[in-house]
């Protein structure tokens, strides 16, 4: 007994359609057989009828209407034809002569055949003998002989031979049917369970996995979906153990990032509220609790826009942001951290032209402070980081190349992943690039980067142009639509304005080109 489930279905509709469709040929078969042998009987006789019918002339003129039941016997022995009854009937249907008796006081036949012979048609009829109850086939036609000889010829042949033959050949059909589809039921059910065992197989491993055993697979080398469902359950596992790791991962550094700044913090607040201290020692002490609390402000805020960009709750004030600005604000920022570690950074581009794209200012400068932050973090003591930012097909395009350690070809591919860091000593929450993709994508960009390790790293971004200024609208990134006008101004990454900008690079730049430590 099959089981209910796929294998049943497919079994039973399998076996349904060959059913149908064998109990049709069978049907059409057994048809056309018949007909095949009814045919033959009927075309023996009636070609039998045409070919003798001009021999009967002789006999009609010796007859002259005189010595019927002679001329009869003599009509019955000429058209005599094996295995038939020939009948000899007047026009109105009563048997004259028949081949196996003179009875001229036989009932009057009224079949079709008859009827059809009387128009002058070659009469045919299939029926059973009233008085035996045998199958016959009865074929006559009108013989006119002259005068008033005019006469139906009859030909009765039993149909029980025949009849025989196809029901033999009737049932050798249904066991070749059953034959058949006991084939298909085998092929069916090895097909089913083709398709079943997997699934099966495929099933059980979900259920583990659901239950928490991610280290289990699918084995086994399936074909065509089956295999691609297999494969995509053992990648959804993998990836899973993977997300997990680097959850633990980031748990593990989140905790260490939070607590040294934390420590520190609680540290000199029990040191300062202890008293004692000169005003020197106390003004090094609340910069070290300031310091520190930016420190946990700035790791907060990371995990607040990673988590908004995850429920696609991050809102975006748009409007007209002139990139070239934004570096340049970027990079005052940054002066101070550059300062301390002796890195040098330089701007080239176009004081003249305004390099516009339409996005958030605020969000695009989280982007560069990010990107410049790494450069410098990641640059050896008196090196350079070179900024620039340029017009290339429609596109702004601000590229930012350190001279640093740079990064391995094998971690480059995965650097843009959460959580995932190259070296857990340097600090962070690697989460830094991850939002910094995520917002280039959200202004319709692109971000690449370029690295080899030991000779420094190259980060562009491309932004579509802005060829038309546009005042700031605040998108909500759950519809992508423009919600509300914002009251802010135009270029909302602006702090200073653009000469001030260059008066303070410049200011600290002996070379007075650009360039900025």
């Amino acid at each position: 007994m099959i089981k209910k489930g796929i294998t049943r279905q497919i079994v039973l509709h399998y076996f349904i359609v060959v059913f149908l469709a064998l109990v049709l040929v069978e049907f059409v078969f057994m048809l056309a057989v018949q007909r095949y042998y009814y045919e033959s009987i009927y075309n023996t006789i009636s070609t039998h009828i045409t070919n003798n019918r001009d021999f009967l002339e002789p006999i009609a003129r010796a007859s002259n209407g005189e010595d019927g039941n002679n001329n009869l016997s003599r009509l019955l022995v000429r058209l005599a034809l094996d295995n038939t009854e020939l009948e000899i009937l007047d026009l109105n249907g009563r048997v004259l002569a028949s081949s196996t008796a003179f009875e001229s006081d036989r009932a009057v036949l009224q079949t079709s055949d008859i009827m059809q012979a009387l128009n002058g048609d070659m009469g045919r009829w299939i029926g059973r003998q009233p008085n035996t109850g045998e199958s016959v086939m009865a074929v006559a036609n009108k013989f006119d002989l002259g005068g008033e000889n005019t006469y139906i010829v009859r030909y009765l042949t039993s149909l029980e031979s025949v009849n025989s033959k196809l029901l033999v050949m009737g049932l050798l059909a249904i066991a070749v049917g059953v034959g058949v589809l006991a084939i298909v039921l085998i092929i069916s059910i090895g097909m089913a369970n083709s398709i079943v065992r997997p699934i099966n197989s495929i099933t059980a491993v979900s259920a583990q996995m659901a239950k928490g055993r991610l280290d289990v697979r699918v084995k086994g080398n399936y074909k065509h979906e089956l295999g691609e469902l297999a494969s995509t359950l053992n990648f959804m596992a993998h990836e899973i153990v993977r997300s997990n790791q680097i959850k633990d991962d980031f748990i593990s550094s989140i905790s260490h990032e939070l607590r040294t700044p934390l420590t520190s913090i609680k540290g000199w607040s029990e040191t300062l509220d202890s008293g004692g201290y000169d005003p020197e020692e106390t003004r090094i002490g609340m910069g070290i609790i300031a310091k520190e609390t930016e420190r946990l402000i700035g790791l907060v805020e990371e995990m607040l826009d990673f988590s908004k960009l995850q429920q696609n709750q991050m809102k975006l004030v748009k409007g007209t942001v002139n990139i070239r600005e934004v570096v340049q604000e970027t990079m005052l920022n940054v002066w101070a951290k550059a300062e301390q570690k002796q890195v040098h950074l330089k701007l080239e581009t176009d004081e003249t032209r305004a390099y516009n794209v339409y996005g958030d200012g605020n969000r695009l400068k989280q982007v560069f402070l990010n990107i410049v932050d790494n450069a410098i973090k990641f640059s050896h003591e008196n090196s350079w980081i070179f900024l620039t930012v340029k017009e290339e097909n429609d596109q702004i395009v601000a590229v930012v190349q350190d001279t640093g350690i740079g990064i391995s070809e094998e971690h480059l591919i995965k650097v843009r992943d959460r959580f995932f860091q190259v070296n857990h000593q340097n600090g962070g929450t690697g989460l830094g690039l991850a939002i910094t993709q995520e917002l280039v994508e959200l202004h319709e960009g692109t971000i690449t980067m370029q690295s080899e390790l030991g000779s420094g790293t190259t980060v562009t971004v491309s932004l579509p142009m802005l060829k038309q200024e546009i005042a700031p609208v605040e998108h909500d990134m759950t519809s992508g639509g423009a919600l509300i006008e914002a009251d802010k101004p135009g270029k909302a990454a602006n702090v200073t304005s653009e000469s001030d900008q260059n008066d303070q690079i410049q200011a600290h730049d002996p070379s007075t080109e650009g360039e900025k430590r």
